[in-house]
């Protein structure tokens, strides 16, 4: 029997078992080696502060409205993981893009085995050399891509990057790499020791440091040229807003669960003319969708690693079995200090 890691309530993990499955023609079975944890996302889920545990999306209207009853968010059947990296176990019939030991990515969830088309599983193959670990970086690494595409920026700028969980240091590296000046902005000192080393000019704590009046005296005044929140804080977004320039351009990639009690929409956001954009992994700005995918996200981000041009590896700082799924999710939840990328192991040979 394979075991699928389920969410059952807020903060319940339990560990769950399902037949072995037999790839059918066209189909393969990927054997998951690793499979990471979202500190965004997957924690709302796990903690029960999403909006989907109180409300209901409608797809035609694209609006949130109430639920008749019970919500029927739990369980969650694989903690609705998009991180995950595999090998390919089996092939069915016909299958030809595909072989048996080819290493795979996806977003199958916390299980230890999955059923992919031959066709997801051949635009899925990591690059050859990588470290198959770095695959679990290929959703994150698109979402810190897609909010530095969203930011613009130009060499010679100043780019202010709050909140330096795994997102917000990938979009330092490529920040970095893009020829701005990095100010990487966060709680806690172990993770801005990472920033620095990954290519931040300045770090700022906001327990100790004036973080906008700092990004102004850096700036003769003017504050940075943008902004990127990942911190999935209202009142983190709220400091974005006031270290921005006049009339700049903050870039709001975080999920942010709450009521914005910390978010004072009527002083800087109003003053200075800011521009918030949302940067939302399902769609891409209208100016890049004539030559940006999502796939095209994944493939640039996975090669970037490969190339050495950024380490997405060295952000893995806790690994634990898929048995210990709920070990994992507390970790991550108490928000250690030094704690980054949270990976569950699901085959013990990887």
């Amino acid at each position: 029997m394979e075991k699928i890691v389920v969410l059952t309530a807020p903060k319940t993990i339990n560990i769950g078992e399902y037949a072995t499955e037999v790839p059918g023609p066209g189909e393969v079975l990927i054997r998951t080696t690793f499979s990471g944890i979202s500190a965004g996302t997957l924690m709302t889920l796990y903690r029960g502060n999403t909006p989907f545990a109180r409300k209901a999306f409608d797809a035609s209207t694209r609006l949130f409205g109430p639920v008749d009853g019970e919500t029927a968010l739990y369980p969650i059947p694989g903690c609705d993981s998009y991180e995950e990296t595999g090998i390919v176990e089996a092939i069915g019939d016909g299958v030809s893009r595909v072989a048996v030991g080819n290493r795979i990515y996806g977003d199958w969830g916390h299980r230890t085995t999955h059923l992919m088309t031959e066709a997801d599983a051949a635009d899925a193959i990591l690059p050859e050399g990588i470290d198959p670990i770095a695959g679990i970086f290929a959703q994150i690494g698109s979402i810190a891509l897609n909010g530095v595409l969203d930011a613009d920026i130009h060499i010679g700028e100043t780019v202010a990057i709050f909140g330096q969980g795994v997102p917000g240091q990938i979009a330092v590296q490529l920040a970095h790499a893009s020829g701005a000046r990095v100010i990487a902005v966060d709680l806690d000192d172990t993770r801005l020791a990472v920033s620095k080393r990954s290519g931040a000019d300045v770090i700022l704590n906001p327990l100790r440091d004036d973080v906008a009046g700092t990004i102004r005296g850096l700036t003769e005044n003017r504050g940075a040229d943008v902004v990127i929140e990942f911190s999935g804080s209202a009142k983190g977004l709220h400091e974005a807003i006031r270290s921005a320039v006049y009339n700049g351009r903050v870039i709001c990639s975080g999920f942010i669960p709450g009521d914005g009690r910390d978010l004072n929409l009527g002083e800087e956001f109003h003053h200075n003319r800011i521009q918030l954009v949302c940067s939302q992994i399902r769609r891409l700005a209208p100016t890049l969708q004539n030559r940006w995918t999502k796939h095209r996200l994944e493939r640039t981000i996975l090669a970037l690693q490969a190339s050495g041009a950024i380490d997405l590896v060295s952000l893995v700082t806790h690994r634990f079995p898929i048995m210990n799924a709920q070990e994992a999710y507390a970790l991550l939840d108490s928000g250690a200090p030094g704690c980054l990328q949270v990976v569950l192991v699901a085959d013990g040979k990887a």
